[in-house]
């Protein structure tokens, strides 16, 4: 209740100083597109890579790794996690899936072309979002802070804190790298929050709501979780756990 509450407080300050032309980086969106999303899927990780959708989904005993085809929804390929992980965030670098889980302490690697796994790995803390810059692993706990991870040795090279103002913000879920900013869903929220990697400063956030109109069904759904970025278009592509669509979107500045 109290991280929602800084959350709440945190975005009035953030919409009230862009209003007054102190910073511009405030977006709404509009849905350009829609895609079929399987209903059952707990989204963890949305990465869209090659025309395809590479998901990771969680819940214990039903934790997966897919990818899936964009117009269709079909899945291609599918790893069913063993029953005691909880799949989380995932990311693809160099060839390779990565997917890390909840309160496990492990993660997985994958080849890209049919999801094999390759190798293991292990890393303190709770998983949530992956995501990466091209050397780094980004990983999120849940909490305000990303952590900067080897890909090969998987040792935290570095931390930041989130921050607004000098108010740590809460409730990093999924991730997404475009640009030189990092995405992320903020959990229990309509939010995605932009991200100065190099010292966790917030640049911008991005206003969803009014989303779940846009579903072919809202029965059943989660949270909005799932951020993945299509590099032909430029354009973000949002869903939720449980959701029935994945939408692209255009940023609308505000």
């Amino acid at each position: 209740m109290l991280a929602s509450l800084v959350l709440f407080l945190l975005f009035l300050q953030f919409a009230y100083q862009s209003l007054n032309g102190d910073d511009p980086s405030h977006y709404s969106i509009e849905v350009v597109a829609t895609y079929p999303h399987s209903e059952a899927a707990f989204t963890q990780g949305l990465v869209y890579h090659d025309g395809l959708f590479y998901e990771g989904t969680g819940r214990y005993g039903r934790s997966s790794l897919r990818i899936t085809e964009e117009s269709t929804g079909h899945v291609i390929e599918q790893v069913d996690l063993p029953h005691e992980y909880f799949g989380e965030g995932i990311t693809i670098l160099d060839g390779l899936v990565y997917q890390v889980t909840w309160k496990e302490n492990t993660g997985f690697v994958y080849s890209v072309d049919d999801l094999t796994q390759v190798q293991s790995f292990t890393y303190s803390g709770e998983g949530w979002g992956l995501t990466h810059d091209g050397a780094s692993l980004i990983l999120s706990n849940g909490s305000s802070t990303l952590s900067f991870l080897d890909p090969e040795t998987f040792q935290v090279m570095r931390t930041v804190d989130v921050n607004y103002n000098d108010t740590s913000v809460p409730d990093l879920n999924e991730l997404e790298y475009v640009d030189g900013v990092v995405y992320a869903n903020v959990w229990k929220t309509d939010q995605i929050v932009m991200i100065d990697p190099v010292d966790g400063a917030v640049i911008g956030w991005i206003d969803l709501y009014g989303i779940e109109e846009h579903l072919d069904s809202t029965e059943g759904i989660n949270v909005l979780n799932g951020i993945a970025y299509n590099t032909e278009t430029g354009r973000l592509l949002v869903t939720g756990k449980l959701w029935p669509n994945v939408f692209e979107i255009e940023l609308v500045p505000e």
